[in-house]
């Protein structure tokens, strides 16, 4: 019998980042809420993917809805708004997202000055996130350095690992499921106090595209694993 996925809700997922991540979830037979300020423009959204993706699934749907009732829906919350909305969003779903995975996508961008790390007071946003929804809401770190144009690729496969950053295993693995859904290489990175150095990562990676003109690098984590892999 085939492991039962849940019902991933992305807030923020009428935006590049948000849309290709629901594209590739959608098309490996996720059911996916893409949840907005604008319910309208979400469910425009989710009619669009529908339009142009064959899920592997026939149970699968896709759907738009305002960013509260995506969250309520969803069983894991996939946050996907800029730095600026970060906290007032979660503010918003704070209580439908308890006892639920809230994979933070967040990056810590200030403008103009984007290619210049600046992390939070705290340390990083998503441990920001952590301590406004609470002990009983479970942040986890991850997609901060993959660029929006190789999510809406129609090529599968992402030359781009991703780091996943939380307190426990089993909460890091339901992200690293989800990379591996969406044609990428997920690798447990610790706590999520380790997300402060994904979060710098995407400033130090949008330098180097502009310095060195590159349509989106990302970063590959060498070597092989062994049978006690963490």
């Amino acid at each position: 019998m085939s492991e039962e996925k849940p019902t991933i809700g992305i807030i923020g997922g009428t935006g590049k980042q948000g849309s290709g991540l629901a594209m590739r979830w959608f098309r490996s037979g996720y059911s996916v809420i893409i949840g907005s300020r604008d319910p309208d423009r979400a469910r425009q959204t989710a009619q669009q993917i529908r339009t142009e993706i064959s899920p592997t699934g026939h149970a699968t749907t896709i759907k738009g809805a305002d960013s509260l009732e995506a969250a309520l829906q969803a069983n894991v919350i996939v946050l996907t708004v800029p730095y600026a909305n970060q906290l007032d969003t979660l503010r918003i779903i704070s209580d439908a997202v308890k006892h639920k995975i809230v994979i933070d996508v967040t990056a810590p961008l200030v403008p103009p000055k984007v290619g210049t790390v600046q992390l939070p007071n705290g340390g990083s946003a998503a441990v920001a996130a952590q301590k406004l929804l609470g002990k009983d809401v479970s942040v986890v770190a991850a997609f901060q350095n993959i660029a929006a144009q190789h999510l809406a690729a129609l090529d599968y496969n992402i030359d781009c690992d991703v780091l996943v950053c939380g307190n426990t295993k089993a909460d890091r693995e339901v992200a690293i499921k989800l990379a591996k859904a969406a044609g990428m290489k997920g690798w447990h990175a610790g706590p999520l106090a380790n997300a402060a150095a994904s979060e710098a990562m995407t400033s130090v990676l949008i330098f180097i595209n502009r310095a060195h003109k590159i349509p989106g690098s990302g970063i590959r984590i060498t070597g092989s694993p062994g049978k006690d892999e963490d």
